[in-house]
Formats: structure tokens, sequence, C-alpha cells
């Protein structure tokens, strides 16, 4: 009976870039038994779906194992899965099922290893010593020099040689290691042994940058997952455990003291305190939060002690999420970085062609020394190596993958990146995402006595009600500071408000339409409430007895930083429109409050539709919205992006994600886009730049092996180390449009209100 495939995840320890991944992926995927394999270079995992069986894991490790990898089983229990405390190796677990060797399970893997502890660094710094010992002994045996060269170029040489053969025998023939070792021996027969040593050397020299600027990288994500704290005090049997964040489960009771990051995403269950959501929404002001709040893992608990009950475990809370999105998101390979490992493909076995033509072509043809182009071709050889090239598009992709993840800017893969820094217009949804979503009382206007007694009295009414607008209400009167008096024989009237008694007096707060059923309004009244509706807002008049005594005027305000989230838009030359399904009177005011192009009175379908226009115009479109209603846009959209607080919806409807709902935030995205893709453009240069510059030069007899390898090494730090600028990106300050003009605010919806 066939076995049942089954899904074995792995760390792998020293994989640098994504030729490293390649070779992984192709020796692991030709062995007999296995389905499917995804390595990613970022989290230094690998994922095997194939059949069950300890022979086979054991081949697995043994493939891994001899193209110069350390790998070890891994189990993932939470955020910080991919680092070492959650390896499941036989050596850390106490035993296990799988017949993996002993030796296939590097020492250093299960635990941080100091930097001298790392093999890259003692095979750098043996290679290095060597040199200099045979500097040193070939200085004062001068006849013996070429051999002390040659043993001192063997120490770097055979870990080199039996990686390349490692490769070429698991399919993947024309590695870098392949043309290292295949200069170096070519060096050996023409003389140039010293220089061969030399360029040995400096190649481990350059793979260490290069598995530093990996690590560089690979931290900034394990940063997120050091936000949430290893141990949790969980209530149990009457009393508090501390035990592992990870092991928490979904309805355990955590106390959280004051100054403690929260482990776990979950609810208040009792207490009030202020939360530091920094590490996670980028907000630098706390909030407060009380019973029934939303918290999550890796906040600050502010002065007071929270009972928190669990909703997530500790592999879907939001860091985790956020985590996966990320690692998932550096593994989808951008169009320019697919384009440049289908041209490295044929570029090396090329480089071995040119490097042959060059070597042989001149002593055949016209009786040049052989020793001679032998030594041209041999650079040519390490001129031609591509890491600097095939690193160029993934290390600038995965640093800002990272950065904007840490800002609140979560992007799935690079082809979304690269793709937002293109949009030429974006479609807005308005409650929500233009707007807070929520109305707050604008204005408020007494007829007869002072605005405080309306707002008193009208929140007397309110009190109790979910309603939105009575939350607005009772919000304002929260502001400032008005006692509220208790309101008797209270009574919602359907579709048109409620009505109480307070202080003795009969009151009524409804519609404008409903309390002019009730009482008449004058002139003068009406046109006051006329002027609010104009402007979008929602009105409530109170009346006490049979007199007006004053009106409340509320809207869904637009975001704080909405009107120069949109003027940065236009500054960076995108297009920004409005798409609601709100009254065209109100969708008009949000509007022209904010200088954007406005549709309203909307279907869902009718948004998706004018997206397909705007594209079928030739326009490079995105869509922001709140990832539910807007759905069939932004799936339309080129680029979606959810506007959210780091919601299931927010995080997975959408091609990107603004965790902190700034409207801001769109434009930083497709700055940060551009800003990567510029990075890209920078990194190619260098790296096909300085590749003709020595060929040219090594052709002309002005360089030779030495500068050759200081090409290619060169070439690969300084593209590397300039893909790492990514990682301190910051958004710029845009200058405000000189067309934004500020007008009255943003609106809600008008018309009759049915109280709570």
């Amino acid at each position: 009976m066939a076995e049942a495939a089954r899904k074995s995840r792995y760390r792998v320890d020293g994989m640098d870039c994504a030729g490293c991944a390649q070779k992984v992926d192709t020796a692991v995927r030709r062995i007999p038994g296995v389905e499917d394999v995804a390595v990613s270079v970022v989290s230094g995992t690998m994922t095997v779906e194939h059949a069950d069986g300890a022979q086979l894991d054991s081949e697995i490790a043994r493939r891994v194992t001899r193209l110069g990898y350390r790998i070890a089983p891994q189990t993932t229990t939470g955020p910080g899965a991919n680092g070492a405390e959650a390896c499941a190796a036989p050596c850390c677990s106490g035993g296990g099922s799988r017949d993996i060797p002993d030796d296939t399970i590097h020492r250093g893997i299960t635990r941080e290893a100091r930097w001298w502890q790392r093999p890259a660094v003692q095979l750098t710094l043996a290679s290095g010593l060597a040199f200099l010992v045979a500097y040193g002994a070939g200085w004062l045996l001068p006849r013996y020099e070429q051999w002390f060269f040659g043993l001192a170029m063997l120490v770097g040489l055979v870990p080199i040689a039996r990686r390349a053969f490692a490769a070429a025998v698991t399919g993947t023939p024309f590695s870098i290691e392949t043309l290292m070792t295949i200069a170096a021996v070519g060096a050996i027969f023409i003389g140039a042994v010293q220089e061969a040593a030399a360029v040995i050397f400096l190649f481990l020299v350059g793979e260490l940058l290069e598995g530093v600027a990996a690590d560089r990288s690979r931290a900034s994500i394990r940063g997120l997952a050091d936000l949430v704290p290893r141990l949790a005090r969980v209530e149990r049997k009457g009393g508090i455990e501390e035990i592992p964040a990870e092991r928490l489960s979904v309805g355990d009771v955590i106390l959280v003291r004051p100054g403690d990051r929260i482990a776990a995403d979950g609810e208040i269950l009792s207490g009030e305190s202020s939360v530091n959501e920094a590490p996670v929404t980028g907000e630098s002001i706390p909030n407060s939060k009380g019973p029934g709040d939303p918290v999550f893992a890796g906040t600050v608990n502010g002065n007071a002690a929270l009972r928190v009950g669990v909703t997530a475990a500790a592999e879907d809370n939001t860091i985790a999420r956020v985590i996966k999105l990320v690692e998932e998101a550096q593994e989808k390979k951008a169009p320019t970085e697919r384009f440049i490992n289908r041209f490295s493909r044929y570029y090396t076995p090329g480089v071995v062609v040119l490097a042959a033509l060059v070597a042989c072509l001149p002593p055949l043809a016209t009786g040049e020394p052989w020793s001679e182009w032998v030594y041209k071709g041999l650079a040519i050889l390490l001129i031609g190596c591509p890491c600097a090239l095939v690193i160029s598009t993934p290390a600038a992709i995965a640093a800002a993958l990272a950065s904007g993840a840490r800002r609140g800017l979560l992007m799935k893969g690079g082809a979304v990146l690269e793709g937002a820094g293109r949009l030429q217009a974006i479609a807005f949804d308005k409650t929500g995402t233009l707007t807070e979503g929520k109305p707050k009382v604008t204005d408020i206007i007494a007829f007869d006595g002072d605005q405080r007694e309306v707002l008193r009295l009208a929140s007397a009414l309110e009190q109790g009600s979910s309603h939105p607008l009575a939350a607005a209400i009772l919000e304002r009167a929260a502001q400032e500071g008005i006692a509220i008096p208790e309101a008797t024989r209270s009574a919602a009237v359907g579709g048109k408000g409620v009505t109480g008694t307070v202080e003795g007096r009969p009151l009524f707060l409804g519609s404008v339409n409903a309390a002019g059923e009730r009482q008449a309004l004058s002139k003068e009244q009406s046109r006051s409430l006329a002027t609010f509706n104009d402007e979008g807002k929602t009105v409530s008049v109170l009346l006490v007895g049979e007199k007006a005594l004053g009106a409340i005027a509320m809207r869904d305000e637009p975001r704080e930083d909405a009107r120069s989230g949109l003027a940065n838009l236009e500054a960076q030359g995108i297009r920004a429109l409005m798409l609601t399904g709100d009254n065209r009177r109100t969708a008009e005011a949000i509007a022209g409050s904010l200088n954007i192009e406005a549709r309203a009175e909307l279907l869902p379908e009718d948004k998706s539709r004018i997206v397909g226009e705007l594209k079928a115009g030739g326009l490079k479109v995105g869509k922001v919205g709140d990832g539910i209603n807007d759905a069939p846009a932004l799936a339309a959209a080129d680029i979606g992006i959810a506007m959210g607080g780091g919601t299931d919806v927010a995080l997975e409807t959408a091609d990107a994600a603004i965790l902190h709902g700034r409207v801001s935030d769109v434009a930083a995205m497709v700055e940060l886009s551009r800003r990567t893709m510029g990075n890209i453009r920078q990194n190619i240069t260098i790296a096909i730049g300085l590749k003709v510059l020595f060929f040219f030069t090594t052709i002309l007899g002005i360089t030779g092996l030495w500068p050759a390898i200081l090409a290619d090494t060169g070439a690969t730090v300084l593209v590397t180390a300039n893909a790492m600028r990514l990682l301190g990106w910051k958004p710029r300050s845009w200058p405000k449009s000189p067309s934004a003009r500020p007008s009255a605010h943003g609106a809600a919806q008008t018309g009759r209100r049915t109280p709570g």
C-alpha cells in the first residue's frame, strides 16, 4: 500500500542567497519519494512534502549536508518557530522516531553559536591563516614557495570542491563553487599558485560577508518574534503559573502586570490600563483599554494589572501572522527577480564557454602564448561569477518587505512590492478608509439657552443606547465633563427618535423631519439645519415639550491624515478617487473637503466595474478598502490594499494590508516600492558594470586573477550593502499639494435615524 504523503519542515543553516536555495531545492527534489520542496532563504527553512519513512528523512539530510549546509528537523510552535528554540532534532528533543544520523545534525544549529564557532568563519580564518603561514614560509624557503601556497590553497579549495561536486551530481553543474574550482585548479597548471591561494581566501571572505548580510535580513524578521515574551503568567487551579508563551491555548486567562509585554492576542476580562501598541502598530500614544477591548501579543501594558482571555494560539496571533505573511511574501518572486533567475541559468554556462574561447582561440588562431590566455580565461571565469547579479533583486526585496512590515505595511510578495510603485490611480472606499468609520459631534446649536444644556439633556436620553449617533453624543459629553442626569420613561420611536422625561421635563430627540411633525420649526431654524444637511451632516433636534431647544450635528470625520495622505499621492503623480455606496450629497461633501474625485451610490459590482474601466483606459489601478464589502473591487484592481488593524480579513483578502489604518501609509507604500526598484536598478548596474569593466581590463592584460575575484566579491558586497540600506527606510514627508483646499469636514449619512 502506498505511503501517505506528509510535510516535514527543516531548519537549514548556511544559505545566503537565491543560488543557495536553488541548489538545495534541486538536490532534494531529485530524491525519489519527494513530491514538493519549498526553500526559504529569508527564514532559513525548507518544507518538504514527501512519502513517510525514516530512510527518506535520512536521505534528505545527507543531500543537504553534502552541499555544505547544516540541517535539522523543526516544529512550528509559534512566532519564533523559525528560530533555534523551535528545533525538534533528536539531539534536542531527547530522541525521536526519525533516523537521521547524528553527524548530519551539526553543532550550532540547535542554539545560536558565537561568531567564531560558525563553520564559515572557521574555514575563512583557517584559509587566511594558511595563506599567511605560506607567505612566511615561502619567504624563508623560496625554493618551496609554490608548495607552501599550494597547501594553503587546498585548505579552502577542498571544501569548495566537495560542494561543487555535490551540486553537480544533484543537478546544479554550473554553481559558483564549480567556477571557483576550475579557476583554482587551472591556476595551478599555469604556475599561478600564489594567486590561486589568494583567490580562494578572498572568495571565502566574500561568502562570509554574504552570510552576514543574510543574517541581518533574517534578524529583522526574528526581531518581530522577539516582541512576544517567552513566558506567560496563567491562572491555573486558583493560582498563577508561569508557562512558555507558545503553550498558551484559546480560553486561557493570563495575568499581565504593569510594564509587562502581553504574551498573546486576547480580550481584557478585568482591569483598566493604558497599552502601548507601538511595537505592533507604530502608534506612539498608548491607548486606554478596559474590559471587552482587544489586545495584541507583543504590546506593552501600562500602569495597572490586566486579566486577559486568550483568543488566539501562539501560531495564530498577530505577530505570528505578520511573520508568516512576510516570509511568504519574500519567497514570492517579483517579475524582475524571475527574469534575473532565468537569465542566470543561461548566463553561467555562457561565461564558461566565453572563458574557454578566450583561453583557446588566440593561441590556436594566432599562436599567442597559452599560459597568458589561459590565465585570462581563468580570470574571466571569476569575473563572470553570477552571485552579485543573482542576489541584486532578492536582497533588496527581502529588505524592503521586512522594513515595510516593521512599519505596518504588508505586501504579499515581490510582485506586489514592484507593482505598487507603478500605480497611476488609486480608488479609496469612504467609510472606515478615508473616514474614521464612526460619527462624531461636530456642531451644537442652541435655539434657547446654551449649548452645554442641549448636550446634557440629549446625553440623558441616549444613556444605555448602542447606536453610533448615541455613542457620539455620549463621547462628546464625556469630553466636556458634563454630569448626565437620569432619564425616566425612555422609549424609542421607530425610525424617528427617542423620548423620555428628564428632571420632570418631557424630551424628544430625533431627526429634523420627525421633530417638525411634533413642532413646526421656524424658517431661520430650518435654514440652519438645512446648511448642516448640505454639508453631509446628520442632525438630531432636541424638543423640550413643544419647544425646540437646540440641535446636534454629527458626521463621520475624515481620518486625521487623510488630506495630507492624498496630497502625498498627488505629489507622486497618482490620481486618487473615492468610490462609495453613500448618497451623493454626503460623498460630495467628503470629496470637497479632501479635494478628491467622488463617485457615489455605488453597489459592490459598480465599484468593481469602475476599477475595470480605469484599467481599460491604460492605468495601473490600486484599490483601498476594508477587505469585506470592497472585495470585488480589491480583486479587480492591479493591487488591492486592505485598510485594517491586523484582522484576518485585512491580512488575507488583499494583495497588501495597511495595519495602522493611515491614509498616508498608502503613499508610503508607493514610495517604498519606488525606492526599492531604484535600489534594484543600482544593484544590477553595479553587478554588470563591474563585470564589463574588468572583462575588458583582463583582455587588455591590465588586471588578473586577484582583481577578478575582488571584482566579484566586491560587487556582491556592494550590492548586498546597498540592499540592506532599505532596512533603515523611513517614509519621507511630501510637501502638501498646492491644490489641496481646506473646507468643511467629511460626512456621515443623512436623513432619519433610529435610536438604539
